[in-house]
């Protein structure tokens, strides 16, 4: 069996951490978005905006892992 070079494997793995941060930081953004836009439509202060927020980041979370999991698993 071939390996592939280490430095490929670096780069292929910094790249999709690289993708892995700007998913999180999109993901927490569009639900910040959401929650301001709720509260502007029903007048609710800031209520959805933090709802919408925790939410965001919860899932933002679950999905960094889960994703660092499978890159972890791919490079060991």
């Amino acid at each position: 069996m071939e390996k592939k070079p280490k430095k490929k494997n670096q780069l292929n793995k910094f790249a999709q951490l690289i993708g892995v941060a700007l998913q999180m930081g999109i993901t927490i953004y569009l639900g910040v978005y959401l929650g301001k836009w709720l509260d502007q439509e029903f007048s609710s202060g800031k209520v959805f905006t933090i709802i919408c927020t925790l939410l965001a980041l919860g899932a933002s979370l679950w999905s960094v892992i889960s994703q660092l999991n499978k890159i972890n698993d791919k490079y060991d």
